[in-house]
């Protein structure tokens, strides 16, 4: 027999992994060369920052949790 904490985690888990794989998916979408024009720079800020914000979400479930984020800029913009 679960808790209803449990089921509520699950719920929500489900729902919230869900999104940030397709948001994921959509930033994947700038891949494409016909339609963006980009800096190997550039990619590699936007996955430097989603690999920070993966470690840090793994510690968050770790013993001696993180707080606070950054959200992401690029560091300049470059035409």
């Amino acid at each position: 027999m679960t808790s209803a904490k449990r089921d509520k985690f699950i719920e929500l888990a489900e729902k919230r992994v869900n999104k940030a794989i397709k948001t994921m998916r959509l930033i994947g979408n700038l891949s494409n060369k016909s339609n963006y024009e980009y800096s190997d720079e550039l990619v590699n800020e936007i996955v430097g920052a989603l690999e920070r914000e993966l470690r840090d979400l793994k510690r968050k479930f770790s013993p001696g949790k993180v707080e606070g984020h950054q959200d992401f800029t690029f560091s300049k913009r470059s035409k």
